[in-house]
């Protein structure tokens, strides 16, 4: 993912309609696991070469009359926190006061690119009502019609243009860094781990541009492994904040996790698995990058709740789609378990990388299946497995060839997950598997 844009305007203008139409071919980011709450106020783009991460300031906000405080307050975060703006106005309405006032804040706000899209314009013969926006002054105006699709590609044309760079390799990166990234809700000592990594046995080696916003990535090399430490909002040298900047710091958390190799999630010890950490897990899990839980601040926990055993079966029951990860305990402030988070971020990467050679997953996937009921529908047509390989590491991912793909359920995919896992040690890992048809020959 490179970048968020933020859809900004007045109310009803047509700002969660736009947002839907940009984000109707991607489900919502948190995905549907258990315990996990579905948020579609934020989604994925995929457009040619480019991603990126597109916000509907109005579903989060809400609405209030043409420019409130509340406005004034969440399009200024927007202007500052994302890497540029559709500012959308209402065709019909023409330029309104509430739009100038608008447009003056997001000029007093910041110097990020600014796409007009005036909205609403369902025929080529209404474009005409697009010129009072040049008013405004700015550079890119566009007439659309969200509900109708008109105008969207051309759109998704100006928003790539502003995009930032993607980051590029630098001469110096190295084949064998692990990039990793220090991920959590705010306060539970992201920036503690992160100077304890830094200045417990290491050398700092370079800083890595990033975006032109964002402060730069670092590099440090432990007992011989390099590593790259992958920025989040977390990590920023910023005063404290809360609502409108807190929200726009979490979409920046899951776009530093696709970056990332490994993600370090940290919890507070003290409360674990809030509904914030679910859904970074659950983003590190469907984006297929490796995961170390980290149950921070451990030495401030006290009386029944230090109870190691039970804080683990709770991670289990609350975020079963994590069974595969590893928990650490340990203190980013005294450095307790430091060591044991890189010995298991350097297992996980190597688990990330395991393949199992074609002959043997076959044979050993035989004998493991040949005792359990496949799945079959009404009619007795019961499920065959032909053959599989592991078509890529990083995540591991498998692709089995079926009679009959349709007949795979969640309840049968899982169990052949846990078959995996016991042909070969992917701690830290998910799998992914998928299911082709194939008629035997």
């Amino acid at each position: 993912m490179s970048g968020i844009i933020a859809i900004i305007g007045r109310p009803n203008v047509g700002k969660s309609s736009l947002f839907n139409r940009l984000t109707g071919t991607k489900e919502a980011i948190v995905d549907d696991m258990p315990g996990v709450t579905r948020d579609r106020l934020y989604g994925e783009v995929e457009y040619e070469d480019r991603n990126f991460y597109v916000i509907d300031t109005g579903g989060i906000f809400g609405e209030d009359s043409d420019f409130s405080e509340g406005i004034k307050a969440h399009v200024d975060a927007a202007v500052k926190e994302c890497d540029g703006v559709i500012f959308m106005l209402d065709g019909r309405d023409g330029v309104t006061t509430g739009d100038e006032e608008i447009a003056e804040f997001i000029r007093k706000a910041g110097d990020k690119p600014v796409i007009v899209a005036v909205n609403k314009l369902d025929d080529v013969k209404h474009d005409d009502l697009m010129n009072d926006a040049y008013s405004l002054g700015f550079e890119n105006v566009i007439s659309i019609s969200a509900l109708h699709k008109r105008g969207i590609y051309e759109l998704l044309d100006l928003v790539r243009e502003v995009l930032p760079p993607e980051n590029e390799e630098e001469d110096f990166d190295v084949d064998d860094e692990i990039r990793l990234v220090i991920a959590g809700k705010p306060n539970v000592g992201k920036s503690s781990l992160l100077n304890k990594l830094t200045k417990s046995e290491r050398s700092l080696v370079s800083p890595i541009a990033g975006t032109t916003r964002d402060p730069v990535d670092m590099r440090i090399n432990i007992d011989g492994q390099n590593f790259r430490i992958i920025d989040t909002a977390g990590l920023r040298r910023r005063a404290k904040f809360d609502g409108d900047l807190e929200y726009y710091s979490f979409v920046r958390t899951l776009a530093a996790v696709d970056r990332s190799d490994i993600a370090l999630l940290l919890m507070d010890a003290r409360e674990p698995c809030t509904d914030q950490d679910k859904k970074i897990a659950a983003h590190v899990a469907n984006k297929g990058k490796g995961l170390v839980i980290v149950l921070n601040k451990w030495d401030l926990v006290t009386g029944e709740n230090s109870n190691a055993d039970k804080l683990i079966k709770k991670i289990r029951d609350d975020m079963p789609f994590l069974s595969y990860a590893p928990v650490i305990f340990a203190s980013a402030l005294n450095g307790r378990g430091l060591q044991k988070i890189i010995a298991e971020v350097l297992k996980v990467n190597t688990n990330r990388q395991k393949r199992i050679p074609t002959n043997l997953l076959n044979r050993l996937m035989r004998d493991v299946l040949a005792f359990d009921r496949l799945p079959s529908d009404k009619k007795g047509r019961a499920l065959k497995v032909y053959y599989c390989s592991q078509a890529e590491a990083e995540p591991p991912t498998f692709i089995f060839f079926v009679n009959k793909p349709e007949l795979v359920n969640s309840s049968f995919e899982n169990h052949v997950k846990n078959k995996l896992r016991e042909l070969e040690d992917f701690t830290g890992t998910p799998i992914r598997t998928f299911w082709r048809g194939k008629e035997k020959e």
